[in-house]
């Protein structure tokens, strides 16, 4: 590596103050890395947990709805789920992690919470099983749907902090100590060229005097 810089006292300080700040802040984002990464790994298990329960609350429901649609006529079956007498919504809110706003969901069920969208005469019973089972691992679904958001956004932010960290521990630092390096050798060599100039001019000084 060609170092180009003057290699003067002042320089020396000069780097010497950038690298002390360039390792303060690598640690800085080396911790920061760390916590991210903790939080990472345990947004990470409550995925895992989440997508279980989900999944399986859906293969529970599916044989309901095949079984309704061996017993019930396409059009009955499309006209008792056009239309939901319960009103659902999802409250959007943010919180911080580290820092980085990750949202936070919430699934909110109406007033009426009648989640049956038909009468029960000429519908089956497995069909109000498998609504009931969707229903209920709605809040889940949602909650799922905002831990995958989070992991998406904390996977962002570790990939740059961790080029960050990488850039300082692997270029920014050792350059910085090599010019701390270069510069001191520079300065040896020319305190050592002024003694060795110094001594000559001592000893011609002696020569005249003599």
């Amino acid at each position: 590596m060609e170092i180009r810089v003057s290699a003067t006292r002042m320089q020396l300080l000069a780097t010497r103050k950038r690298l002390v700040m360039a390792e303060r802040g690598h640690k800085l984002l080396k911790d920061k890395l760390d916590e991210l990464m903790k939080h990472f790994l345990e947004l990470i298990r409550t995925e895992h947990g989440l997508r279980e329960e989900v999944e399986d609350a859906l293969v529970h429901a599916l044989p309901g709805f095949l079984e309704a649609r061996a017993t019930m006529s396409n059009e009955l079956m499309e006209a008792a789920l056009l239309v939901s007498r319960a009103q659902s919504k999802i409250d959007a809110a943010s919180r911080n992690i580290m820092n980085i706003k990750v949202p936070e969901l919430t699934w909110v069920i109406g007033e009426v919470q009648d989640v049956y969208p038909y009468g029960f005469y000429r519908t089956s019973a497995a069909l109000d099983d498998a609504v009931e089972g969707l229903t209920m691992i709605m809040p889940k679904l949602v909650k799922l749907a905002e831990v995958e958001k989070s992991i998406e956004l904390l996977a962002s932010e570790l990939e740059r902090t961790r080029r960050r960290v990488n850039a300082l521990e692997y270029v920014v630092i050792p350059n910085l100590k090599e010019t701390v390096r270069y510069v001191v050798m520079k300065l040896d060599e020319a305190e050592r060229g002024n003694l060795t100039r110094l001594m000559k001019v001592k000893e011609i000084v002696k020569e005249k005097r003599a």
